[in-house]
């Protein structure tokens, strides 16, 4: 299995949970944030090049050539890029998600609070 195969299974996985996240949180009113989200998918892409670009370049680890695309942006490879895109997609979704449950655990406790008074 090459790399960018990994890389992808890992990101379909990510990327489906996300958009299951997602719709349940949207229905109730609490999506994450499109706008956080890219920014966020930015500022990891950045600090992967640099640092992964760093972390090779120092001989901290190294990539069979063999298993790669052969595309890097500085020293790292492009499949290195899948990971920090999965967080980046699915944690907002599922915080937002979690968001939803807490909130409706929230109004149940309150409920049940108004019924006993």
């Amino acid at each position: 299995m090459t790399y960018i195969q990994l890389a992808a299974c890992f990101l379909a996985a990510a990327i489906a949970a996300a958009l299951v996240l997602s719709l349940l949180a949207h229905r109730r009113g609490a999506a994450p944030h499109l706008g956080a989200i890219a920014l966020t998918v930015l500022a990891l892409f950045i600090l992967t090049a640099v640092f992964d670009t760093i972390m090779i370049g120092t001989g901290l680890f190294h990539y069979s050539g063999a298993h790669l695309l052969d595309i890097h942006i500085g020293l790292a490879p492009i499949e290195d890029f899948a990971y920090p895109l999965a967080g980046a997609l699915l944690l907002p979704s599922l915080w937002a998600a979690l968001r939803v449950r807490r909130r409706a655990r929230t109004r149940t406790a309150a409920d049940e609070s108004e019924t006993d008074a």
